[in-house]
């Protein structure tokens, strides 16, 4: 069996993890979890390893970048449900394009794997022309952070 940690190689190490209530305006009739709000999930999940780590979105804008996604990806495993505690873990990719690359699983309260996926962000420099190098400020987390 492999283990939690182990599902993508090519993690660097760097992860944050969140965890929430499922609250009532995120269920459908059947009272599971609309598929949609996992990637608000996602999305949460970015914001606490933003900042953990110090790379949070007001700091990529301050740097004059914005990070639109340009790939979600959501796969769906085992339904989450009103009442229950939903836990996000998300993992940073490094990569020498750039991008940014986080993986997430989402977790119900008994440990089960209930979603897992994927978002790619590219950086717009201020004029929003799609930048082709790794911005300066990136390079310099990378090292901060270990990864460079």
């Amino acid at each position: 069996m492999i283990r939690r940690r182990e599902r993508f190689k090519e993690r660097s190490g760097l992860h944050a993890t969140i965890s929430f209530p499922v609250r009532f305006s995120e269920v459908d009739s059947l009272g599971i979890v609309w598929h949609g709000h996992y990637i608000l999930y996602f999305e949460q999940g970015r914001e606490a390893f933003g900042k953990k780590y110090g790379i949070d979105y007001l700091t990529v804008q301050r740097e004059g970048f914005t990070t639109p996604i340009v790939r979600s990806v959501c796969e769906h495993k085992h339904p989450l449900r009103y009442g229950e505690t939903a836990r996000v873990e998300t993992f940073y990719v490094d990569t020498p394009a750039a991008k940014m690359i986080f993986r997430f699983e989402v977790y119900n309260e008994q440990d089960q794997l209930v979603c897992q996926g994927e978002t790619v962000q590219v950086f717009l420099g201020p004029d929003g022309s799609l930048a082709l190098t790794i911005p300066d400020f990136m390079v310099a987390w990378k090292i901060k952070v270990g990864l460079g």
